[in-house]
């Protein structure tokens, strides 16, 4: 059970596993043969366990399935498909891979971003009959070289700070690990199916959601281009998942449409709902949970952790707002500057160690050095644990604003102004002071038909907040910078606003 082609034998053969909006619906014994075609075919090509291949692809079907074909039987690279040229060439340069499948139309910018040596490979036909062709010819499959345990199965880049993102490889153990732990903290079984609207391009829809969901023989959707907050419901009723996992600026956007679909939410009940890969303010929780009448589980998760390292408890179990849960398949520390364990209730770095944790970034000895010592992998993340080992969140360690000593947690910053009934979206973030170091701006997105001002928000969260923590500055935005998987850019965001001078 320690690869992924053993977690997709997991399933009975005719029950449902990959569902299309749409289109047709995968059993699991037709996604099974699918995937050992591709992998026939790329070993045809001479590729197999330890070999990086990179696919840049729209979703749906075609990224799920060659995201499995290539996580089970060699080295699985996914990219973003709305990266430049530079960019793909610059990731393909990094991770050093042998291959690109792209779809063949519109698909000549990525193979041209791709160093020649690279193969180019076209993925054609539909689910259930998809097919690598090379130059215009069909690969004609060969017996697959399927990797042990210990074979990588996933190489993805960190959105890091700076210029160059760290390369994260992640074993095959290492995501069966995880795909087994989420499953079982979500207790998904077999009549589970998840709405997998994270693209799967990241670490969060590639686990927490489709394998996660396959490795307990349930099934996944997965929508043609990943999040349409236009059409979430329409495939929320043509599907009838019992869950969806998604990150917290995906789930306002729910939210804001939710008023006008409650039929569908009424024909279509959930079992829970999932949020991971950014804190989710309590006053959200809340609202998810009156709208759709079922509970939210707050997870955390990092790419160097194959995705899941915590996550509140499913009822009975307890749930904590502002809390991201306890451990699922990892221990938590929370560590001293000097690397020393703190106590119950202090704030320090958070610290995992488990099987689904990387064994360290590739070619990176200075970050290795930096985030991985006697076992242990330091998050970058501030929190603290309390008395029954719920692990509470304060902001990363690079996101903390210190004005002139006093730290500052963006996330308090952000709760306090969500909780304005005329805030739809809010930002804290470090601007550069000539006299503090750092002080605090905020960028505030209005919610439709509302109105408010940099004033009346003052007011607002100086009953709410120390004076210190009060953002200086507001920006009113129509819309919050996001990076391509859907996360807030807080760090960086005073350079691109114009701030930092």
């Amino acid at each position: 059970m320690d690869t992924i082609r053993a977690l997709l034998d997991t399933g009975a053969d005719a029950r449902p596993a990959l569902v299309v909006p749409g289109g047709p619906t995968l059993t699991h014994a037709q996604l099974r043969e699918q995937v050992e075609r591709l992998a026939g075919q790329l070993a045809a090509l001479g590729l197999g366990p330890g070999d990086r291949v990179a696919s840049v692809l729209r979703g749906g079907a075609d990224a799920a399935t060659a995201f499995l074909a290539t996580a089970s039987a060699t080295a699985a690279a996914p990219q973003n498909p709305a990266y430049r040229a530079d960019e793909l060439r610059a990731c393909f340069e990094d991770l050093d891979v042998r291959a690109v499948v792209a779809r063949e139309a519109p698909a000549s910018e990525f193979w041209d971003a791709a160093p020649e040596l690279v193969l180019r490979l076209s993925l054609t036909g539909e689910p259930g009959s998809l097919e690598l062709s090379r130059d215009g010819e069909r690969v004609t499959p060969a017996a697959p070289r399927w990797p042990g345990p210990d074979d990588v199965a996933l190489v993805l880049q960190t959105s890091g700070t700076t210029a160059r993102p760290k390369t994260v490889p992640l074993s095959q153990a290492n995501l069966a690990s995880s795909a087994r732990s989420i499953a079982g903290s979500l207790r998904l079984t077999e009549e589970d199916r998840c709405l997998d609207v994270m693209p799967l391009f990241h670490i969060h829809g590639l686990i927490g959601g489709c394998l996660s969901s396959l490795s307990a023989g349930a099934s996944v959707v997965a929508p043609p281009a990943g999040f349409d907050a236009f059409r979430f419901f329409d495939w929320l009723d043509e599907t009838a998942p019992t869950w969806y996992t998604a990150v917290p600026t995906m789930h306002q956007m729910v939210l804001s449409r939710a008023g006008a679909r409650a039929e569908v939410i009424a024909r279509r009940p959930l079992r829970f709902l999932r949020s991971s890969s950014a804190p989710l303010p309590p006053s959200v929780i809340a609202e998810l949970e009156a709208t759709f009448g079922a509970p939210v589980i707050e997870a955390y998760g990092m790419t160097e952790a194959s995705h899941q390292m915590t996550a509140n408890l499913l009822p009975p179990g307890v749930r904590k707002p502002g809390s991201v849960g306890v451990g699922t398949s990892v221990e938590v520390a929370i560590l001293s500057d000097g690397g020393e364990h703190l106590g119950r209730g202090a704030t320090g770095e958070v610290a995992v160690r488990g099987p689904g944790v990387t064994a360290g970034y590739h070619a990176n000895p200075e970050a290795n050095a930096a985030s991985f010592a006697d076992g242990w992998f330091r998050t970058g993340d501030l929190g603290y644990l309390d008395e029954d080992g719920y692990l509470f969140l304060a902001g990363r360690l690079k996101e903390q604003i210190n004005r002139g000593g006093e730290k500052v947690s963006p996330r308090e910053v952000d709760e306090a102004l969500l909780a304005h009934p005329s805030v739809e979206q809010a930002l804290a973030f470090a601007v550069p002071d000539r006299l503090l170091g750092e002080t605090v701006a905020a960028a505030v997105v209005v919610a439709s038909g509302a109105h408010v001002d940099e004033r009346a928000l003052r007011q607002f969260l100086d009953a709410r907040l120390a004076p210190f923590k009060v953002p200086r500055t507001f920006v009113f935005l129509d819309e919050i910078p996001k990076g391509p998987t859907g996360k807030p850019q807080r760090i960086g965001l005073a350079q691109r606003l114009g701030l930092a001078e």
